[in-house]
C-alpha cells in the first residue's frame, strides 16, 4: 500500500460526504455545475479528447475542488456571477491579468506566485463543459483560447557540494542519512520518498528499485553511489526490517528542521537559484541533485531515467545550469580540418607498414632461395682449403 503523506484520499471522500446537500458557500447553479465537474473527474467522464483518459487522482480532484470553488467565489464577488458557466471571455481575461499584475491578491495579501495553474484548470473546466453541452446538441464557444497559460519558473534552494556536506555536519545523524540519501538519489520527496523499503534496496545498498507503484511516472533501478555506507549504518542502528520504510517521517517536521539549519549556516540570504536558505526543503535536494548529476552523465536519456522524467526538458527546469562546468579538453579539439589530416596520416602510416612488410617478406623468400647456394659455397671453400694443406 502506497503512504500518502498529505492523505488525499482522506481529505476528498470527507470532502464528498459534507457536499451531498449542495456545497454552501456557492450559489446553487455553480454548487450544481462544479459538482457535476469534479464527480465526472473522479469518474474520467467527458474528458476533452486533447487530455489522458481515466479518473483522475485524488491529489488533482482536490485541486481541482479547491481552485473552482475559489473562482466561483469571486467571479460572484466582483461580477455578481451565480453561473460560472456565464462568464465571458472580456471578464475571464480581466480576471486572470489582475491575478498576475496583483490587482487581484491573495485573502491575506500579496500577488499570486502562480496564476497560471488557476487558469488551467479553469480551460480544464470549460473543454468539460463544452463537452457535456455538446452531447446535448448546444454549441459552446471556446472562450479559453487566448488565455494566458505561461508561469515563472518558480525559486528553489540551491546548494553547492560543499555547503551539503557543511549540512550534514551539523545535523544528526537521521537527518545526515536523510539528506544523504535525497542528494544522491534525487528521488521525490516526500511522495517516493517516504515509500521506499529496506527490501527496496539491493547488492549490498548499492541500488535502489523506486517501485511502479511508488512513481509518479514510471518505475526504475538507480546506483547508489555515495550513500550506501551510511545508508548501511542507519539501517543497523534502528534494527530495520526488510518490510520496514526505510524513513518514517513526518514531511513538515523534516522540512521546518530543515529551513531552521539552512537559515543558521548560511544565513537568511537567497541562494542562486533565487530562494533563501532558510525556506529549503526535502525537495530542493532533488533540483541540487540534478545539477549534481548533469555533467557527470554521458547519456541525457540516463540521467531522465535515474530522475523519473518522461521529457528533456525538466532537465533545464531542475537544474538552471547551476554548477555546470565546461569540461572540452584537447581532444575535443580534434574536429573537422585537423582530425582529418590526422586520419589520412595514419591511413599513410599504416600503408607505408603494409609497403616495409611486403618487403621484408620478399627479402625472406629471397634468402629461402639463396641459403642453399651460399652453404653448398661453403662447402666448397673448405673442400678447396684442405686440398691445398694436402698438397703442402
Amino acid at each position: 500500500m502506497k503512504i500518502d503523506p498529505y492523505k488525499h484520499k482522506e481529505r476528498y471522500l470527507s470532502w464528498k460526504e459534507s457536499v451531498k446537500d449542495g456545497i454552501p458557500e456557492l450559489s446553487k447553479e455553480n454548487s450544481k455545475t462544479i459538482l457535476d465537474y469534479i464527480f465526472d473527474m473522479e469518474h474520467g467522464l467527458n474528458i476533452s479528447g486533447k487530455n489522458k483518459k481515466g479518473s483522475r487522482s485524488f491529489t488533482r480532484l482536490n485541486s481541482l475542488k479547491q481552485r473552482m470553488i475559489f473562482l466561483s467565489k469571486k467571479f460572484d464577488e466582483l461580477y455578481d456571477l451565480k453561473d460560472i458557466t456565464k462568464v465571458t471571455e472580456r471578464t475571464l481575461h480581466i480576471f486572470f491579468s489582475g491575478m498576475r499584475n496583483g490587482t487581484i491578491e491573495k485573502v491575506k495579501g500579496g500577488i499570486y506566485r502562480d496564476p497560471a495553474n488557476f487558469v488551467k484548470i479553469f480551460k480544464a473546466f470549460w473543454h468539460w463543459h463544452q463537452k457535456v453541452n455538446r452531447k446535448n446538441g448546444i454549441n459552446v464557444e471556446d472562450i479559453t483560447i487566448d488565455l494566458d497559460t505561461t508561469k515563472d519558473k518558480p525559486s528553489w534552494v540551491y546548494l553547492t557540494e560543499e555547503q551539503i556536506s557543511r549540512l550534514c555536519e551539523n545535523v544528526n545523524f537521521k537527518y545526515k542519512t536523510l539528506i544523504t540519501f535525497l542528494f544522491d538519489t534525487g528521488i521525490r520527496a516526500p511522495s517516493e520518498l517516504i515509500n521506499i523499503k529496506v527490501s527496496d534496496l539491493h547488492n549490498n545498498c548499492r541500488e535502489l528499485t523506486i517501485r511502479d507503484e511508488v512513481s509518479k511516472t514510471f518505475g526504475r533501478r538507480i546506483k547508489l553511489m555515495f550513500c550506501s555506507r551510511v545508508i548501511k549504518e542507519y539501517i543497523e542502528i534502528n534494527n530495520l526490517q526488510r518490510e520496514d520504510f526505510l524513513f518514517q517521517i513526518k514531511p513538515n517536521t523534516v522540512n521546518e528542521y530543515l529551513k531552521k539549519y539552512g537559515k543558521k549556516l548560511f544565513g537568511d540570504i537567497k541562494s542562486l537559484a533565487g530562494q533563501k536558505y532558510s525556506e529549503l526543503t526535502m525537495y530542493d535536494f532533488r533540483h541540487c541533485s540534478c545539477c549534481y548529476w548533469l555533467p557527470r552523465y554521458k547519456s541525457e536519456s540516463a540521467l531522465k531515467y535515474r530522475f523519473g522524467w518522461k521529457k528533456s526538458d525538466k532537465i533545464h527546469y531542475y537544474s538552471d545550469m547551476l554548477g555546470m562546468r565546461d569540461t572540452i579538453n584537447e581532444d575535443d579539439m580534434l574536429i573537422d580540418l585537423t582530425k582529418t589530416e590526422i586520419e589520412k596520416e595514419l591511413v599513410k602510416a599504416k600503408n607505408e607498414k603494409e609497403v616495409l612488410q611486403d618487403r621484408v617478406e620478399m627479402l625472406e623468400r629471397q634468402m629461402s632461395v639463396i641459403m642453399p647456394e651460399v652453404d653448398e659455397m661453403k662447402i666448397m671453400i673448405r673442400e678447396f682449403q684442405l686440398l691445398r694443406v694436402i698438397q703442402v
